[in-house]
């Protein structure tokens, strides 16, 4: 499935999963989608809450917009892309990649760009899978992916994790050839020690994980020659979102340490050089420039 390892740009690349408090996966409290439209939605405020630190940063990221939510709040789309920063597709109905027939994966993927593309009138380039969800089971993904017009990647989890994981896949971005056309993969960044592939650069890992930590295995990875892979939702900045009826351990895995998400978010993006997937990639507009 790997093919020929790639170099990137930049040292590191910041990412928003853009979806609402309330798109948590596998929680049984979780409203169904056929729900969704009667939930309050508090998107918005983490959001231009992030909006607002990567302007006074002066920092591009990229925003894998779940598309359900970008035609819920397509001025949001608008906003940052305005701003300046890349848009891109977490799929459109937040669902897991082994939970889907290869068909009704490339059919969600499409949607989404389509609906995202319409509203930038732009490309979209990248996606991101819900869930970190490409496992083994799922050997169609890449294929599906180029089918459903997509140029790059980053849902691969070079490691076990609760959602899905891809334990010894290739830890640097590399291409993936398949029949519908080549997929560039830039996974989610980990760690290897003592034979363990360990990650503490977003979600649940970075809100748990002490900053100089963080910073250390930043600067690890950047050594070997792999670009940091930060991400984080907008519900991780705002810590008077809703909560979800949950056991005490995925509540504990979802919601602690919300309220210093945001000042590490900070500290990163002071300590470190972020960018785009696009740009890091060679793949933007201005990548000539």
């Amino acid at each position: 499935m790997t093919g020929a390892k790639l170099r990137t740009s930049t040292p590191a690349i910041f990412s928003v999963d853009v979806e609402d408090w309330f798109h948590v996966l596998e929680v049984e409290g979780a409203p169904r989608v056929e729900d969704w439209d009667g939930m309050p939605s508090r998107v918005e405020i983490g959001f231009r809450r992030l909006l607002d630190l990567f302007d006074e940063k002066q920092v591009s990221v990229t925003c894998f917009f779940l598309g359900w939510t970008a035609e819920r709040h397509p001025d949001l789309v608008r906003e940052a892309h305005r701003r300046g920063h890349e848009i891109a597709s977490h799929g459109h109905r937040h669902r897991l990649v082994w939970a889907m027939a290869p068909d009704q994966l490339r059919d969600d993927a499409r949607r989404a760009r389509e609906v995202l593309e319409q509203i930038i009138g732009e490309p979209v380039l990248g996606f991101r899978a819900p869930g970190f969800s490409v496992t083994r089971d799922t050997p169609w993904f890449f294929e599906r992916l180029a089918r459903a017009g997509y140029r790059y990647d980053s849902s691969v989890f070079p490691a076990r994790r609760a959602h899905g994981g891809l334990p010894g896949a290739e830890l640097g971005p590399h291409s993936v050839a398949t029949p519908a056309g080549t997929i560039i993969e830039v996974p989610v960044s980990v760690v290897r020690i003592a034979g363990a592939s360990l990650c503490c650069f977003g979600g649940g890992y970075l809100r748990l994980a002490p900053y100089p930590l963080i910073r250390a295995w930043s600067r690890r990875v950047i050594s070997e020659g792999r670009p940091v892979v930060y991400y984080a939702h907008p519900r991780e900045v705002d810590p008077d979102h809703p909560r979800l009826p949950m056991s005490p351990f995925r509540r504990f895995k979802s919601y602690t340490r919300i309220r210093g998400t945001y000042a590490k978010i900070s500290r990163l993006l002071d300590d470190f050089t972020v960018t785009t997937f696009a740009h890091s990639l060679g793949l933007d507009h201005h990548a000539d420039d």
